[in-house]
């Protein structure tokens, strides 16, 4: 069962099946539900464990040279499994299920986010991925044969690239499929499920992992679908609603909460740095500068970012310094904020306690996943440090009026989610298409070849015209059925007629045979790990 708690009551749906009924043998169970603690709309939040059967049935798929994948397939105990539809399933961590040093280790870098596709989608039950990695979230989206399997597959390679294991992943992991799926990503895009409710910088996120993946084989139809959906989700949202109207990002929050933390008496000579000039480096100085701070240091790789920065913020004075003097830039400032891509901790305890005694208790305001700051730091009476896990206390503030616009974009998803559950439903026909003309085209060359075999010797003309006489006569036979598959606005067939069509046809022909499906999908994976 999957518990969704909305609007304060509690509702059960079948798990991890959303339309069949769930065999309570072959789920141990629920481990964990997070709650969203917003009124507006409570997102399931579980994670689920395989029973040892399952284990012993994906084993037994791919241990033996000598048996193929396509007859383990067939011998397994999964004929329950075979049956199932591909869904659309995202796995993942977030601020919500994980603190930040479980985030930080399954953190992947934007370089690696192509090579991260191509590995998920060669695994045995995954068709087509993508991931989305921020400083508060690594979710992976699939498009997945098996449900049960696909959890199982994706869950041991996170294991696998992050050194955590299973059970810790497990711990702290959540899953949603299909319809839940899309409405998650779509919330995520618009910012109603970020650390700051309604920020924008995880729309460009998005646009992001479109952009990066584009092209990568894995990031196919229905995935790359999703995503561009979510997009014009996002930006539907905040058109509509203004919910990204004023402070609502993790950088302003950020300096939000530094403000908070400093003495009023300090405001004016309080001595600044900011580690890194990329995206959220440029943003933190963007908001110190809006809340009137006129001077400060910049260490950067480079000096371009910075002098990109000077040319907006004419009136601030901003110091440039390479990473060469990070230490001594930082022993001579009050409050640095560390926002880097750096794999590896840039202030280390020891490093940090012969700093000499800043006016006021130094403060670290880390908001890079990994950590900039080793959390050790905090031990020392000198400094205070908070990570992106503490901006949760800045965005209390006109927290009513958010709520209130978030659950304006709570109905325009909902529209948004129905759509594209109809366009993704509508790609269901594609198969039986293909199938159907298969079916009739292996019918028709097999009588073709009898007739030909019959008739003795014939010229190669009078060969042509039979074939074309066969071809025509499966074609127009062919044409109806065809045409009640396809969605035609000016047919006015709606989405139900369509399916049940296809299911029909299904029926009629004997085409919904779903473990030839598979076959040919496991078929397609063997080929391509020979090349």
């Amino acid at each position: 069962m999957m518990v969704v708690s909305t609007n304060n009551a509690v509702v059960l749906h079948n798990f991890p099946y959303s339309h069949h009924r769930v065999d309570n043998s072959n789920l141990v169970g629920v481990r964990r539900l997070i709650s969203l603690k917003r009124s507006v709309r409570v997102n399931p939040r579980c994670q689920v464990s395989l029973d040892r059967n399952d284990d012993v049935a994906s084993q037994s798929l791919l241990k033996s040279s000598s048996v193929s994948a396509l007859q383990a397939l067939k011998s397994s105990s999964g004929d329950r499994y075979t049956k199932e539809r591909s869904s659309v399933m995202v796995i993942g961590i977030s601020f919500r299920t994980a603190p930040v040093d479980i985030r930080e280790k399954l953190s992947i870098p934007e370089a690696q986010l192509p090579q991260a596709i191509s590995e998920l989608c060669a695994l045995n039950h995954i068709e087509e991925a993508a991931v989305l990695s921020t400083c508060n979230r690594m979710e992976i989206y699939v498009v997945a044969l098996s449900q049960h399997r696909g959890v199982k597959d994706v869950t041991e390679w996170m294991s696998k690239i992050s050194g955590v294991s299973v059970s810790e992943i497990s711990q702290h992991q959540f899953l949603l499929h299909n319809k839940d799926a899309t409405k998650h990503l779509f919330e995520v895009s618009a910012g109603l499920d970020s650390l700051v409710l309604g920020e924008g910088q995880i729309l460009s996120q998005v646009k992001h992992v479109v952009k990066v993946a584009q092209g990568v084989p894995g990031f196919d139809r229905k995935i790359s679908g999703l995503f561009k959906h979510a997009i014009t989700v996002g930006k539907r949202v905040r058109t509509e609603t203004k919910i990204s109207s004023g402070s609502v990002s993790v950088s302003s929050a950020a300096v939000e909460l530094a403000q908070m933390k400093l003495p009023e008496s300090s405001y004016d000579s309080v001595r600044v740095l900011v580690v890194g000039a990329g995206k959220m480096g440029t943003l933190v100085i963007k908001h110190l500068v809006a809340k009137g701070c006129t001077k400060m240091l910049v260490v950067n790789r480079t000096e371009d970012k910075v002098n990109a920065i000077r040319d907006e913020c004419k009136d601030v004075e901003i110091i440039y310094q390479p990473f060469s003097k990070l230490l001594s830039c930082a022993s001579e400032s009050d409050v640095i904020f560390t926002c880097t891509a750096s794999e590896t901790p840039l202030f280390l305890k020891e490093q940090v306690e012969t700093f000499p005694t800043s006016q006021i208790q130094r403060m670290f305001i880390d908001i890079s996943v990994p950590r900039n700051v080793e959390s050790h730091v905090s031990d020392l009476e000198t400094a205070r440090v908070y990570n992106v896990d503490d901006l949760k206390e800045v965005v209390e503030a006109n927290k009513e009026d958010r709520l209130r616009k978030a659950s304006e974009a709570q109905l325009i998803i909902s529209e948004e989610v129905h759509e594209f559950e109809a366009w993704k439903d509508s790609l269901e026909t594609v198969p039986t298409l293909k199938k159907l003309r298969a079916y009739a085209e292996r019918i028709r060359a097999s009588e073709f070849d009898k007739c030909i075999e019959k008739m003795g010797n014939l010229t190669k003309k009078q060969k042509m015209a039979l074939h074309g006489l066969s071809k025509g006569i499966v074609n127009k036979l062919l044409e109806g059925p065809m045409q009640h598959l396809r969605s035609d606005e000016n047919e006015g067939r709606s989405l139900d007629e369509i399916l049940e069509n296809m299911h029909t046809l299904n029926r009629i022909f004997g085409l919904d045979t779903e473990i030839s499906i598979l076959e040919e999908k496991i078929r397609s994976k063997m080929e391509k790990a020979k090349n």
